[in-house]
């Protein structure tokens, strides 16, 4: 099979701040794979989750540059032998092969990655949209945006302020006072400590608040039980759980789990982390990075399985590249009826020429 990579770069409508920085666009990756007159697609995003832990685009380009020559001696239904060959990479890289050779597999066979699975899209729950850390008066004000944009009624609201909890209390009751009948959930991005988050976790339920998402840093795990036991909201980990070996430890102090293609290594990654916690009895939240229409549309194939979703990364692009899932009435982000992914590309492409690829894969058939 053949594979091609080309950057592509997003600029966000609004910049999204949270406790660890703020974010105005990013160059991603979309990967192709070609095989048969078949060409599947996948797509990596550079992302940082914190204390370190950061993947840039240069990076991702270096390792699947590299793969470039090594696949060429395989087919995409090569899956079992292709396994070793991806599993040094990492996640985001992996993603997009993986995402890729799904889209290939649904393509061949002439169906919706949905309905191979055999999933409900009747289940699929709406989508939240984010609010990211600001000053009450400019939170309100993106609140009346997402309103305006899309009717949207279902809200993540970023916390973790570096001014400290009062910053976060005068926020999220600007943003709730703009939505009165919203919807909420807060996501702090491990900006707290335990003292704090136990005074917001109560605060927050006493506002109808629905979940709370990593109020603690990854590294602080250990107070993850002091929480789990104070706190009268569910509690989700999103940087404290990456892939499925993760879920094990955190099964005994969390409520659910955030899953992220990037973060997880794909939609085979991600169908492992449902089961697990499914296992474990723990509710399941899909989440995003700066991902463009194609990652999230890959990830609303799966989106039967969870409770509750936040893939609006892509509504927040001034210039997607791509077409795929739809918002429908109520909110709920669902897939394309088309073969695999239901993908289409934008013409022009979204960059200039590939950074890399295999001679026969510059033909671009879709």
């Amino acid at each position: 099979m053949d594979l091609t990579i080309t950057p592509f770069t997003l600029q966000k409508r609004v910049p999204l701040t949270i406790s660890r920085g703020t974010t105005a666009s990013s160059v991603n990756l979309w990967v192709r794979i070609r095989a048969e007159g078949i060409e599947g697609w996948g797509e990596a995003t550079p992302f940082s989750v914190g204390e370190g832990q950061s993947l840039r685009t240069a990076a991702l380009v270096a390792e699947l540059t590299a793969l470039i020559p090594v696949v060429q001696t395989y087919h995409p239904l090569d899956r079992q032998r292709l396994a070793p060959l991806l599993a040094p990479l990492s996640t985001a890289a992996r993603a997009a092969i993986d995402i890729a050779l799904h889209d290939w597999v649904g393509k061949r066979a002439g169906l919706p990655l949905w309905q191979l699975w055999g999933l409900d899209l009747d289940a699929i729950p709406p989508t939240s949209v984010t609010i990211g850390i600001s000053d009450p008066p400019t939170a309100a004000a993106r609140v009346a945006q997402w309103q305006s944009q899309i009717g949207a009624k279902v809200f993540k609201v970023k916390l973790g302020s570096p001014l400290g909890i009062g910053a976060d209390q005068a926020m999220f009751t600007a943003v709730q006072a703009a939505a009165p009948d919203g919807s909420f959930t807060v996501d702090a991005n491990g900006g707290w400590d335990l003292e704090g988050a136990i005074a917001m976790a109560d605060w927050l339920a006493d506002r109808g608040v629905q979940h709370l998402e990593q109020p603690l840093a990854a590294s602080n795990r250990g107070n993850f039980a002091a929480l789990y036991g104070r706190s009268p909201l569910p509690i989700f980990a999103d940087e404290s759980c990456f892939t499925a070996q993760d879920i094990p430890a955190l099964a005994p102090v969390v409520h659910g789990i955030n899953i992220k293609l990037m973060k997880a290594g794909g939609l085979t990654a991600a169908l492992g982390m449902i089961h697990t916690a499914q296992s474990y009895n723990l509710q399941i939240m899909y989440g995003c990075y700066s991902d463009s229409t194609l990652a999230n549309s890959a990830m609303s194939h799966l989106a039967p399985y969870a409770d509750s979703i936040d893939l609006d990364s892509h509504l927040n692009l001034l210039n997607d590249p791509f077409q795929g899932a739809t918002l429908d009435a109520a909110g709920r982000l669902i897939p394309p009826h088309r073969p695999g992914l239901g993908i289409s590309a934008n013409n022009p492409p979204p960059s200039d020429a590939p950074v890399a690829t295999t001679p026969s894969s510059i033909d671009r058939d879709r």
